[in-house]
């Protein structure tokens, strides 16, 4: 009974700590003129990501590298067949053709790099580094060409806005969360980040505590419970955005989420608490990750879609492979 509530009061601390972060950050950078396009570049692909990132440096510095690096691989495979498959269901997924050639080339590249380094060396602070730095050099590259591409959009917003105060590329100054004052957006998001680290820590004791009882291995719990459980918030953005039919958003988030799960988390992981990724997750799920990945890009290449069918497809697939995993 202690163990559930653990894991079930750590999740929910996770969620609702998650949105208080992203809401709070968010007004705060709004307060501050930041575009539009920055905050979701920046603060919001990162505070959706916080429950993985939180969770995954604190099973590390725990000495549980099944849970820390089980997260990260599960999060990426749930966010490809579970969350994306879910939303396909609702309402096919309409895909940009810039996301298939720059972000998912990107996050396929990204996690054979992963998968790659973690059957060669141990994740140290280097391997940690370089994938920060990659990061950085994504976030760069897409800002520079959203802004170039939105550039006659943004040229115009000036004039459709003359007379006012309000700065182009921010939300106007009549929107409720431009009024808030600085405080309170501070202090929600710093209450935010506060509920995400106590929720990580209960999720993660609790993880170990249940896979000692049930005699399984922390990365079998790491990859499906605690995997899902910080993928919360990017099913319910996912699924939102398919039952208001924005299908680019759904497809967005869940590949700018395995990017910063994998370069981001998984780069301040190896930095902060440097650990080998456990032999069980190099052998078959890094493999079933990158299959998982490349499968989406090919259905999103047909058609520029992800239909229906093809998410029902994804479905099946998550639901084999937690049937083959779980002993």
């Amino acid at each position: 009974m202690t163990i559930a509530l653990s894991i079930i009061g750590g999740l929910l601390l996770l969620m609702f700590g998650a949105e208080f972060l992203v809401r709070g950050a968010v007004q705060v950078a709004i307060r501050l003129g930041v575009s539009s396009l920055v905050i979701g570049l920046t603060l919001v692909g990162f505070g959706t990501s916080t429950p993985e990132l939180v969770t995954s440096v604190q099973a590390a510095l725990a000495g549980s590298p099944g849970i820390a690096y089980g997260n990260i691989v599960g999060s990426n495979i749930a966010n490809t067949l579970l969350i994306l498959g879910v939303a396909a269901l609702i309402s096919p997924i309409l895909v940009a053709s810039n996301a298939i050639r720059r972000d998912s080339m990107v996050m396929v590249g990204a996690m054979i790099a992963f998968a790659g380094l973690s059957a060669v060396v141990d994740f140290g602070r280097l391997v940690g580094i370089a994938f920060l730095a990659g990061l950085a050099i994504y976030l760069l590259a897409a800002f520079r060409q959203e802004s170039g591409a939105d550039a006659g959009q943004d040229a115009a917003s000036p004039r459709r806005e003359e007379g006012g105060e309000a700065n182009p590329g921010s939300v106007p100054a009549a929107a409720p969360a431009a009024r808030r004052s600085m405080l309170v957006s501070l202090l929600l998001a710093v209450t935010g980040l506060g509920l995400v680290v106590l929720g990580a820590h209960f999720l993660v004791g609790g993880a170990v505590d249940l896979a000692r009882v049930l005699g399984i291995s922390e990365t079998i719990i790491g990859l499906t419970i605690v995997a899902i459980g910080t993928s919360m918030p990017e099913l319910v953005t996912s699924v939102m955005a398919a039952l208001r039919s924005q299908g680019d958003v759904a497809f967005g988030n869940v590949v700018g989420s395995s990017i910063y799960n994998i370069l981001g988390i998984g780069g301040t992981t190896a930095l902060i608490a440097p650990v080998a990724v456990p032999e069980e997750i190099v052998r078959f799920d890094n493999p079933v990750m990158i299959a998982a990945s490349l499968l989406l890009v090919v259905f999103a290449w047909t058609g520029l879609r992800v239909g229906r069918r093809e998410g029902g497809l994804l479905l099946a697939g998550y639901v084999l492979y937690i049937a083959v995993l779980w002993p």
